[in-house]
């Protein structure tokens, strides 16, 4: 009898404690919205970045984060002005900050927040030996142009088959088509030449990439996807790195656009 006595008080016991610590489920999402809403929209935007480059593992590639955050601000104020096709969720990140020898450009699908491709890319022979850091917007210059461009049309030239780039950043890179600035192949993008000269080999101001990726980059991007070149000069502004606006794209009124991140 007192053993079934003591069985009975555990039973009772354990129920209690089962009760006491037992939350709906409605209640749990219930906090969770909650905790969405107390959320600004810069909040919003910081946390959307870090999961994009967390997600796609950029870290270990060598991104830096705040150039990624640069990138994405740009894209998100194309998107608010209506400036991007609703299936463009490719972005082609160059960060002319680090050396030639290094795979400083990234092709990432921010929808599904995933990297696509991590590879090298040559800047112009004006802008500097192993690291770039001069820029211009001016034919002959030979040099790199730093900013926020449209990957267009595919046409074939002298480089075989290119990739047309408009430049969106005024008086930076604004004149890129007029000075025949694309995305082509080139065969001084390669581990061979890093070896042979300690460095990539350059071109007049181009974005070149290797011959063995250039149909895959060239395919990936092409159609109006963006592009954001990076680079070390304290004259670069842009309009599209205004993350205040950019910010705005998490606000009430893009709850359906948000839902599609």
């Amino acid at each position: 009898m007192r053993k079934h006595l003591w069985w009975i008080i555990g039973a009772l016991l354990l129920f209690s404690i089962t009760v006491i610590s037992w939350t709906p489920s409605s209640a749990i999402k219930t906090n969770k919205i909650s905790d969405a809403k107390t959320l600004g929209a810069k909040e919003l935007f910081a946390q959307y970045v870090a999961d994009i480059y967390n997600t796609a593992n950029l870290q270990q590639t060598g991104m830096n984060m705040a150039v990624l955050q640069k990138a994405v601000t740009g894209y998100l104020n194309l998107k608010l002005a209506n400036k991007l096709h609703d299936n463009s969720n490719i972005i082609t990140v160059i960060d002319f900050t680090r050396s030639s020898r290094e795979k400083r450009m990234w092709i990432i699908d921010i929808l599904n927040k995933s990297l696509i491709l991590n590879t090298w890319v040559a800047h112009g022979q004006g802008s500097g030996d192993d690291m770039a850091s001069r820029f211009s917007n001016s034919n002959e210059s030979h040099q790199s142009s730093l900013g926020f461009y449209l990957a267009s049309e595919v046409y074939f030239g002298k480089h075989g088959r290119s990739l047309k780039l408009d430049g969106l950043d005024a008086g930076i890179n604004s004149a890129a088509r007029a000075r025949g600035i694309v995305v082509h192949a080139a065969d001084y993008v390669s581990q061979g030449t890093i070896n042979q000269l300690g460095r990539l080999g350059r071109s007049f101001g181009c974005p070149a990439v290797s011959t063995a990726v250039s149909d895959k980059v060239i395919n990936t991007i092409k159609g109006g996807s963006v592009l954001y070149i990076n680079g070390n000069d304290t004259k670069y502004t842009s309009k599209l790195l205004d993350e205040n606006a950019a910010a705005n794209f998490f606000g009430p009124d893009n709850a359906a656009a948000i839902a599609k991140l």
